[in-house]
């Protein structure tokens, strides 16, 4: 039996596309002579479509795809992954299912069994998990069909009081398929395949997984689609962070032969190159989807706008990025010349704005009521905003959408002003510690001076105030990370963490910054996701509450 693995690129909501793309590659597997044609979970919607769930025209609107789909399905088999209408009287209204489709006909139907409902998944608020497993047959084989979280399960972590696996091995399956949609993390790739290989070498079978690739607003899927063999032996590993497709011989002994060359890494890529290419392809599919090409941003001379215009311009072409320097009374000399320096070496439009006539406006209005107050955080402030209108003008003007800039370690501690450098269409670096950012300025100057390296090395600075340093009001970025990382990402108690060896003063302060500016995360743009815990849909905190305050 000859198989095709399809790795493709869905949107929410667009069935036109989708169903049109699924159609296309099973037209194209024919051509291949494959028997068989494995798309993703939920692909025929996209994934995740959280709320559109809850319309019945939605619901409809898949099914009326999936007909479309079976239609085009003679002389080959396809697995396509939808939601469908929980037939039973009790439960959820919807299954999480997957269709095997053969000769036009819907043969089999199989349900997610596992509904994960941690950090960014929230599946058990729309579907009904299923207790009923059956194998598939098909050509001579027998084919344990599984939809994503059902395989993640494992006897060291279990999350579930059940296994679908364990009641499928008992019908005698010769492979099992499983269809995903796991979304990026850079750590999330070796996790994977560890979770993956696991299963094969547990049920002494074969095994093929398709993911999905692509970003959904701040969600991004990496694909990297896998095939093992009965020991847990890595087959192939499909492209990362772009769509593929490849074939497969599953023969009588369930051995499965590759019919192209493997494309396995042999040096796994780092955290920092996976980020990279996850933000490209983040910022590429938001705008592509959203139906935009132009971005603007407020460029400072700073490392954190530096990187977001690096990335924006590779993401979409330098033609398509617009870099507005907007200098402040209190900017220094060598930000102008390295903004400029940047604009010059990634070739992007740019324009130059001062700021000092619009705050000092801004100022003389409000003299009457700030009554000879000392300058403040109110006049820093005024500075930051007057920034934001001057972006949001040209936006409304252009039909540009702005890049937020601010990076995670700015947005855990509240290091930012809402309604100012915290506004905009999509946070590209937000979910990226300031560590990180230097990271990521090195590693996309590996080739050539992209970024100034007078912005790499220069101390962070806000510029707005005299000689102001982001040391003034924060620790040390090699000190500040780590400790985020331990609340954010492991969850560790104030406690926790100085017993690990950092200053007890340093930690709980921190801390209560993270807790206190919960506030203003709330209103910040969407978050391309690359960690294992980013801000937004995935961590769930109360504005008003005590804990850790």
């Amino acid at each position: 039996m000859k198989i095709a693995l399809a790795q493709l690129n869905y949107h929410v909501g667009n069935f036109e596309s989708n169903t049109a793309k699924i159609i296309d590659h099973i037209h194209r597997a024919k051509q291949q002579q494959a028997d068989l044609v494995v798309f993703a979970e939920l692909c025929v919607c996209g994934y995740p479509s959280r709320d559109f769930l809850e319309f019945n025209e939605f619901i409809g609107l898949c099914e009326e795809s999936a007909k479309k789909i079976a239609a085009e399905c003679s002389d080959i088999a396809c697995i396509i992954g939808l939601p469908t209408h929980n037939n039973k009287k009790i439960g959820k209204e919807l299954n999480n299912s997957a269709y095997f489709i053969e000769n036009g006909e819907v043969k089999a139907v199989v349900n997610k069994a596992l509904l994960p409902n941690y950090d960014i998944f929230d599946e058990y608020r729309y579907f009904e998990p299923s207790t009923e497993f059956k194998c598939i047959d098909f050509k001579g084989h027998r084919i344990a069909l599984t939809i994503c979280e059902d395989l993640w399960n494992t006897l060291e972590n279990p999350l579930y009081v059940t296994r679908p696996m364990d009641v499928l091995i008992g019908e005698k399956p010769d492979v099992m398929i499983n269809i995903a949609a796991s979304p990026f993390a850079y750590n999330h790739d070796e996790e994977r395949i560890d979770i993956l290989r696991d299963n094969a070498k547990r049920y002494n079978l074969p095994l093929l997984y398709v993911n999905h690739v692509g970003a959904q607003t701040e969600l991004i899927f990496d694909g990297g689609s896998l095939v093992f063999d009965n020991q847990g032996g890595l087959i192939d590993e499909l492209p990362y962070f772009e769509e593929a497709v490849t074939y497969y011989t599953l023969e009588d002994k369930a051995k499965i032969i590759p019919l192209q060359p493997a494309t396995i890494q042999v040096v796994r890529q780092s955290n920092i190159e996976q980020i990279h290419h996850g933000l490209i392809l983040g910022i590429r599919d938001y705008f592509y989807k959203s139906g935009f090409s132009k971005a603007i941003l407020g460029l400072s001379g700073g490392i954190d706008s530096a990187v977001v215009c690096a990335l924006a311009a590779e993401a979409l072409g330098p033609q398509n990025v617009m870099a507005v320097l907007l200098p402040s009374r209190f900017s220094s000399d060598h930000s102008v010349n390295d903004a400029e320096d940047l604009v010059k070496n990634i070739g992007c439009m740019h324009e130059i704005i001062p700021i000092r006539e619009v705050t000092e406006a801004f100022e003389t209005a409000l003299h009457p009521q700030f009554n000879n107050l000392p300058f403040n955080i109110a006049e820093e402030n005024i500075q930051s905003r007057s920034r934001a209108v001057i972006l949001m003008a040209m936006c409304n003007k252009f039909g540009y959408i702005l890049l937020n800039t601010s990076n995670k370690s700015e947005a855990a501690v509240g290091y930012g002003t809402l309604y100012g450098d915290m506004c905009g269409g999509i946070s590209v670096i937000g979910d990226v510690y300031k560590t990180q950012v230097f990271e990521l300025a090195r590693y996309i100057n590996r080739e050539r001076e992209i970024i100034p390296e007078n912005t790499i090395v220069k101390p962070p600075s806000a510029e707005l105030r005299p000689n102001q340093k982001d040391t003034d009001s924060l620790p040390e970025y090699a000190i500040l990370d780590p400790i985020l990382t331990q609340y954010i990402e492991h969850r560790c108690s104030s406690g926790e963490i100085i017993r690990m060896g950092f200053d007890e003063k340093t930690v709980r302060r921190v801390l209560r910054l993270v807790n206190i500016a919960e506030h203003k995360r709330y209103q910040t743009p969407p978050i391309l996701r690359v960690s294992p815990k980013a801000f937004g849909m995935g961590r769930r905190m109360p504005i008003v509450g005590k804990y850790l305050s």
